[in-house]
C-alpha cells in the first residue's frame, strides 16, 4: 500500500503519533468494521443472487423454446392424426365399395349359372330321349320299334345347333363372370387391407398426439416453474442490490465522518491514512454505476 500510494513511511509513522481525539478514531474505526463487514455479506449474497438470475434466466429461455416446440409437435401431431382418420374413412368406404362390387359380380355370375345349368338339363334331355328311342327301336314288337324309329326320326330332324351355341356362350359368359368375380374378391382384399392399415395408422396417429398434448402440458408446467424461479431469483438479485445500496450508503457516511475527523485539528494522520485506504478498498466490490 506505501508504494501503491505513494507515502513516504517515515511521514505516515511521524503522523501516527499524532492526534489526541481517542474516541473519534474508535467512532471511524468501528464504522470501518461495520462497512468491511456489510460488504462482505451483501457482495456475497450479490454473487449468489446473479449467479442464481443468470442461471434461471437461461433455464426460463430453455422452458420456453422447449414449449414452444412441443406446441408445434402437438400441432403436427392432431394435423396428422386427423389426416389419418380422413384416410381411415375413405379407406373404409373403398373397401364397402369392392365388397359391394363383389357381391354384384357373384350375383351375376350365378344368374349366368343357372342358365348354363338349364342349357345342361336341356342338353342332358335331348341326349337322354335320343337314347331311350334309340333302344325302343330297335327291341319289342314292330309297331312299337317303328314308332319308336319314327319319333327318333324326328327328333333327329330337330337342329340341335341352336342349343349348342347357347350353350357354348353361356359357358363363355360364366367364365367371364367368374373373372370378373375374382377380380372384384381380390379388389376387396386389397382394400380391406387398405382399410385396416388405415385404421392401425389412425390409432398411431392419434396415440402420438395425446403424448403430444402430454408433453405440451408437461412443458407448460415447467415454463411456468421456471418463469416463477426466474421471478424468485430477480427479487433475490434485487435484494441482493438493495444491501449493496445500504452497504454504499454506510461507506459514504463513514467516507463522510472520516472527512470530518481529518478537516479538525490535531489528529492521528497515519490512522486516517489507513481508514481511509480501507474505505477506499470497499468500493471495488460496489458496481459501476454505483461508485465503485
Amino acid at each position: 500500500l506505501l508504494y501503491k500510494y505513494n507515502v513516504d513511511w517515515h511521514k505516515l509513522v511521524d503522523e501516527t503519533r499524532q492526534g489526541s481525539n481517542k474516541e473519534e478514531m474508535e467512532k471511524a474505526e468501528k464504522m470501518l468494521h461495520e462497512v468491511q463487514a456489510l460488504f462482505k455479506e451483501s457482495e456475497a449474497k450479490a454473487s449468489v443472487a446473479r449467479q442464481k438470475h443468470n442461471e434461471a434466466q437461461s433455464a426460463e429461455n430453455a422452458a420456453k423454446a422447449s414449449e414452444a416446440a412441443a406446441i408445434q409437435r402437438e400441432s403436427e401431431a392432431k394435423a396428422a392424426a386427423e389426416q389419418a382418420k380422413k384416410t381411415e374413412i375413405q379407406a373404409n368406404n373403398d373397401a364397402a365399395a369392392a365388397k359391394a362390387t363383389e357381391a354384384e359380380a357373384k350375383a351375376a355370375q350365378q344368374e349366368l349359372e343357372v342358365a348354363l345349368q338349364e342349357l345342361h338339363a336341356q342338353e342332358k334331355a335331348y341326349n337322354d330321349k335320343k337314347a331311350e328311342l334309340q333302344k325302343k327301336s330297335e327291341e319289342g314288337g314292330v309297331v312299337s320299334r317303328n314308332k319308336a324309329a319314327n319319333e327318333l326320326a324326328q327328333l333327329l330332324a330337330e337342329d340341335p345347333l341352336p342349343l349348342r351355341r347357347a350353350k357354348i356362350t353361356q359357358e363363355a359368359a360364366v367364365k367371364k363372370a367368374e373373372r370378373a368375380t375374382k377380380l372384384a374378391a381380390d379388389a376387396r382384399e386389397a382394400a380391406e387391407k387398405s382399410a385396416a392399415a388405415a385404421s392401425a395408422s389412425r390409432k398411431e396417429s392419434e396415440a402420438a398426439a395425446a403424448s403430444a398434448t402430454a408433453a405440451r402440458q408437461q412443458a407448460e408446467a415447467d415454463a411456468a416453474a421456471a418463469t416463477a424461479a426466474a421471478k424468485a431469483a430477480a427479487a433475490a438479485k434485487e435484494e441482493a442490490d438493495a444491501a449493496l445500496e445500504s452497504a454504499r450508503v454506510q461507506l459514504e457516511a463513514a467516507e463522510a465522518f472520516l472527512a470530518e475527523v481529518r478537516s479538525r485539528p490535531g489528529q492521528a494522520f497515519g490512522a486516517l491514512f489507513w481508514l481511509d485506504r480501507e474505505l477506499h478498498e470497499q468500493r471495488k466490490y460496489l458496481p459501476v454505476s454505483k461508485g465503485g
